[in-house]
């Protein structure tokens, strides 16, 4: 039996700017964080504003193993872009799955270095330069889930209204085996890059929106 991935674990200063690392009383010092929803928020109360991730995101080892290690990390950095807190992580890619991966992780606060494949340079070129916040969000209506896409440059827009939904996105926001959600969801939502596979894990991509940078109508 594999043995479990260790929790992941952050750096985190009270302040955004890299300058407050040298100031007293910024920083939080390490803080190892259960691989469960809320992390973001706990973080967000202690008054974290910057957080270091304490190891790479490894997309390209396989292994169930290093699939929930980098899941794991991908959540909180996820949940963490959704409160606009800085993040500073490192990211590594596939090399045959480079284009295809960053572009659907480009919602995501940029990572401070991209490594793996060849192009790795110019995707994190790419990346920062495109990046902003809300590029991938979803909310809960009525009877209805929403999503809006604009990872490709233009607003995509998804409204799904089966029931199965709900309870599918709850599964796999922290990754789920592909076995627990049906079949035909997990093949829709894989078509418009909306879940990323990592091993035997499929993981939610989009985030609720803690911050909203504008007013929701423009949003």
């Amino acid at each position: 039996m594999p043995a479990s991935p260790p929790p992941p674990a952050v750096l985190a200063w009270r302040d955004h700017d890299p300058l407050a690392r040298t100031l007293t009383g910024m920083s939080l010092g390490r803080i190892p964080l259960a691989p469960e929803p809320g992390a973001a928020e706990r973080l967000w109360g202690m008054g974290a504003r910057r957080a270091e991730l304490d190891r790479p995101v490894d997309l390209a080892t396989p292994g169930r193993a290093a699939a929930r290690a980098a899941v794991d990390r991908l959540c909180l950095v996820r949940d963490l872009t959704a409160r606009a807190v800085q993040v500073d992580w490192d990211l590594r890619l596939p090399a045959d799955r480079a284009e295809q991966t960053w572009k659907v992780l480009s919602h995501l606060q940029p990572p401070r270095t991209v490594t793996g494949p060849a192009e790795a340079e110019a995707a994190l070129r790419a990346w920062r330069t495109r990046h902003y916040l809300c590029k991938l969000v979803w909310r809960q209506g009525p009877g209805f889930l929403q999503i809006r896409d604009r990872r490709w440059g233009d607003l995509r827009r998804f409204t799904a209204d089966d029931p199965r939904y709900p309870a599918a996105v709850a599964r796999l926001d922290r990754g789920a085996h592909l076995t627990e959600v049906a079949g035909d969801i997990v093949e829709e939502l894989t078509a418009e890059h909306l879940v990323l596979r990592a091993d035997d894990l499929v993981w939610w991509l989009p985030y609720r929106v803690a911050r909203w940078l504008q007013e929701a109508m423009a949003v």
